[in-house]
């Protein structure tokens, strides 16, 4: 998997959003000032060749939707930052994230429960218990 460009990834998110759409479609979604159809159908057949997205054909219109899970592509992106600015080590991302938003020791405490909260509720079979 290759890391999407700024533009790729608004594309995706757009896609991961509305789970398949028309260039049409897509192009709906995007904010003001919004690109060119020409630019956002670009985007999107590079999309397809870096084999992000599939489409369905409708006669000369393609129906295009996502072959990455958006999950998939945020830990492959995470592990990838991780590994670029903080040597892969998840205790210097959480030493940066303290020191940059001025975080207490009481407001780290939150955010450790809350992530173990997360990981035991990802533990959990779906509504089984064993």
């Amino acid at each position: 998997m290759k890391e999407l460009t700024k533009a790729e990834e608004e594309i995706m998110q757009i896609l991961w959003k509305l789970e398949k759409g028309f260039v049409k479609d897509i192009l709906e979604e995007i904010p003001e000032p919004k690109p060119a159809y020409n630019t956002v159908s670009t985007i999107v057949r590079i999309l397809e060749k870096k084999g992000f997205v599939g489409y369905n054909a409708f006669g000369k219109s393609h129906e295009y939707f996502p072959l990455v899970a958006e999950d998939k592509y945020k830990s492959f992106f995470l592990k990838n930052f991780m590994s670029g600015y903080f040597g892969g080590s998840f205790e210097k991302l959480v030493s940066f994230f303290a020191k940059d938003n001025n975080l207490d020791v009481k407001e780290l405490d939150q955010l450790m429960r809350h992530v173990k909260d997360e990981l035991k509720e990802e533990d959990q079979p779906d509504g089984n218990n064993g």
